[in-house]
């Protein structure tokens, strides 16, 4: 039984530790742009990218609180092999892909404005630094949570409040066709669905080692607590965000950059300064994302080798040698080289995070291989198109798959499954009843 007093501490901090390892690089270019573009209808975008990028990552974090244990527990009711390669595969991708974009989005808005050095030098500097936090990881919680955070939000709530009490609530009609379904598919870019999977382990980790003398329950009151906390902030301040870029949208040319958007609403909002600023949220929000992914892994691989402090030491090195190998890239390069894994992994991930929110009832080991097995095979069209493939659907196929042409044609099989097997289980309850 810990005391209410350092419970009630230990949830903000958990909580800001949790906002802050989710805010990264695509949190912070992505929002913006989405009000921009999204006209009269930014409430109608900003729900659309709150479902993927705060209810998913939310109920994410919610699962682990649940399950307390590692991604690993996420996949393993479908089988330990199939567990084993989703974790691998997530954990491959993060640390390739996602955790080196943080370097690059850092070289391009923190450092090439006001130093002429190569990405490279940047991409070296970077990662030493998160490797020094990964291995100094029992004090990833009080350092992310206390300092980090708070710098984070303060810059964030000055630009979004010059704006939106500067600005004209005036805006022109929506520049996309599906405004609904293009904000959920831009949320996929935060990768805080797989975000929620990978770092929920780090905080689990964190809390185990801070505060043994916790039960289940209290530490599951605790991640829960937190987890909703972080996800309020991260509505708000998505929210804020696509509400300034909407409002900004007389203020800057229709083909800008996301990066240019950030930037010249920072200079809107903070004047002279307001690159300085800027430049400290983005090397801060992109900085701890980086650590969560990076230890996150390194526990991941731990864990598989009986809780070896080598291989914890090895994957860390590893996961910084790949962060600077493809963090001197750039951002719109790594984007795309992102993007084929990104439409097979995420609905899945989806699935996986939805199944062990749900109670055991209707989330039998049947019922997670079925829809998992579903989803996998609806992705791999999306797959083919983003890759460029003559296999991709086209047509008649696109129109037989409902949603096929939102990339989202794997959403109903997987409901429809659901149901189908959930149904044939209680029926043959209820006959077993009888008899």
């Amino acid at each position: 039984m810990i005391p209410k007093t350092f419970r009630t501490k230990a949830t903000w901090v958990t909580a800001f530790a949790l906002f802050s390892l989710f805010f990264g690089a695509g949190n912070l270019i992505l929002p913006p742009q989405l009000g921009f573009k999204s006209g009269d209808l930014w409430g109608l975008v900003t729900l659309g990218f709150c479902a993927s990028a705060v209810l998913i990552p939310l109920l994410g974090i919610l699962a682990h609180a649940r399950l307390q244990g590692t991604i690993f527990d996420f996949g393993k009711k479908v089988s330990p092999a199939f567990s084993l390669g989703y974790s691998l595969v997530v954990y491959a991708i993060s640390i390739s892909l996602p955790s080196p974009r943080t370097a690059s989005v850092t070289h391009e808005m923190a450092i090439a404005p006001f130093f002429e050095t190569p990405p490279l030098l940047t991409s070296i500097l970077y990662f030493a630094l998160v490797f020094v936090f990964v291995m100094n990881r029992s004090k990833i919680l009080d350092i992310v949570g206390k300092l980090l955070t708070p710098a984070i939000l303060l810059i964030l709530i000055a630009i979004i409040g010059v704006i939106t009490f500067s600005f004209e609530y005036q805006f022109p009609d929506t520049a996309f066709g599906n405004p609904f379904t293009n904000s959920i598919l831009e949320g996929y870019q935060t990768f805080d669905a797989i975000g929620a999977v990978v770092v929920g382990g780090v905080i689990i980790v964190s809390i185990n080692i801070n505060q043994k003398q916790a039960s289940y329950a209290e530490k599951k009151a605790l991640i829960g607590s937190a987890g909703w906390l972080a996800g309020l902030g991260l509505f708000l301040i998505y929210t804020g965000l696509i509400l300034s870029g909407a409002l900004v949208h007389n203020a800057f040319e229709d083909d800008i950059s996301r990066t240019g958007l950030l930037s010249g609403m920072a200079t809107l909002s903070l004047g002279s300064i307001g690159n300085l600023f800027l430049s400290i949220l983005v090397a801060l929000a992109c900085f701890t994302t980086a650590v969560g992914i990076v230890t996150g892994t390194s526990d991941f691989i731990r864990s598989r080798f009986h809780n070896s402090q080598k291989a914890y030491l090895i994957t860390a090195i590893t996961g910084c040698l790949l962060g600077v190998v493809m963090g001197q890239f750039d951002v719109s390069y790594i984007i795309a080289v992102a993007l084929p894994a990104l439409m097979i992994i995420y609905p899945n991930t989806i699935v996986l995070i939805l199944l062990n929110v749900l109670p055991e009832k209707y989330a039998s080991p049947k019922v997670f291989k079925a829809v998992v097995w579903t989803t996998i095979v609806c992705s791999i069209p999306d797959f083919l198109a983003s890759i460029g493939s003559p296999l991709a659907p086209k047509g008649v196929i696109l129109e037989w798959i409902p949603l096929q042409q939102y990339s989202l044609g794997w959403v109903l099989p997987a409901l429809v499954v659901f149901l189908i097997v959930n149904a044939i289980g209680f029926w043959g309850e209820s006959k077993i009843n009888e008899e």
